[in-house]
């Protein structure tokens, strides 16, 4: 902090403080600032740490570039759930592309870093993080119609779709760049967050703060779709009209949802509250202990959503086993004829009227 003092013959001086702003110091510098270890050697957790990272990564990176190609190559497809579904694959592909690139530059190379590099380093995972999260949540609310309508599509238009989707990585964008233009620490060292030395802790609680209420939003949307589908069945099965295939249906759901929230729960929210107790300055809570195996499992969510959205799916399995296996093009099962018999088949009026779903989305 400078104090300046300005005056004239025969005025009063007049104190101004003015802040100092670090843009050429070093990573090292905030580091030490923050009181968070710098190595200069391998040690060897960073190393396990590395080598499980890359392989999460490597493995997000094959399992959702499979999903994209098979919504782009099936016609089937082409619907607003899909269009969804492909993109958080995108958003979660990127996540993997982020968490590669944090793998490769981290450890004793963060001390090599250039404050612009550790500025785009974070960007990359704040960026990714954000737009898998929105989307998780555009796709609650898109189910969430069609479960009520009891449609198994939704009657979104194309063009709706692509401006959520744009919506979607505007606000993911922006979330991500804000702390480089301007949200960070350098002219305000006492405000340095502990685990990303050169953020503000006012924006790691501002972010942590708004992933929770979507979490918060998400939670409510699939507990009203599990309240919904149960009471549904407990209905539809006084009636003999009650159709065992739809029954079949509502119980995949459910399972679906619940497997939906506890992965969200489990994999997002150590984190969220990890970092908010960092905005908040807990000076008692160690939250360097354990940041890298949060981030981590935050990153393993991205594996899980492509299971979870897209496997269970049995069309999406279907067509992962064309991509997969060049001999299944040859095999006449695999003929577009008999897909569509199969997905004819699949749905079924029940004799109350109401059409079931397979996809237990």
């Amino acid at each position: 902090m400078l104090t300046v003092r300005f005056g004239c013959s025969g005025c009063a001086f007049r104190t101004v403080k003015m802040k100092h702003c670090y843009y050429n110091e070093s990573v090292g510098f905030f580091y030490n600032n923050s009181r968070k270890e710098l190595t200069s050697y391998w040690r060897t957790k960073d190393v396990l740490v590395v080598a499980l990272g890359l392989t999460v990564s490597v493995i997000v990176l094959l399992t959702n570039l499979l999903v994209i190609s098979a919504i782009i190559i099936n016609r089937r497809f082409h619907y607003p759930i899909y269009y969804l579904l492909g993109n958080l694959a995108a958003a979660d592909l990127f996540a993997g592309i982020a968490y590669m690139f944090l793998m490769f530059h981290t450890g004793p190379r963060t001390a090599g870093l250039s404050v612009r590099t550790w500025f785009i380093r974070q960007s990359l995972l704040d960026t990714s993080l954000t737009a898998s999260v929105v989307n998780l949540l555009a796709i609650a609310v898109e189910r969430h119609q069609t479960v009520f309508t009891m449609q198994l599509h939704s009657s979104m238009s194309n063009q709706r779709v692509v401006i959520l989707i744009i919506c979607i990585w505007v606000t993911a964008l922006l979330l991500g760049l804000i702390p480089s233009y301007g949200w960070h620490c350098l002219c305000d060292l006492g405000n340095c967050s502990r685990m990303a030395p050169l953020y503000s802790r006012s924006y790691l609680t501002f972010w942590a703060l708004s992933n929770l209420v979507i979490f918060l939003i998400m939670v409510v949307v699939y507990t009203h779709i599990f309240v919904y589908v149960k009471r549904k069945m407990t209905r539809m099965s006084k009636h003999t009209s009650f159709h065992p295939r739809y029954k079949e249906t509502m119980i995949n759901l459910i399972k679906t949802v619940i497997i939906i929230l506890s992965a969200f729960v489990i994999c997002w929210t150590p984190g969220q509250v990890l970092l908010l107790l960092d905005g908040l300055a807990c000076e008692s809570c160690n939250v360097l202990a354990v940041e890298k195996y949060v981030l981590l499992l935050a990153e393993i969510n991205s594996l899980i959503n492509a299971i979870v959205y897209s496997y269970r799916d049995n069309e999406m399995r279907s067509t992962f086993r064309k991509i997969l296996c060049f001999i299944c093009y040859r095999n006449p099962k695999y003929s577009p004829a008999s897909v569509k018999s199969n997905v004819t088949k699949r749905r079924i009026l029940s004799q109350n009227g109401h059409s079931t779903m397979d996809s237990s989305l």
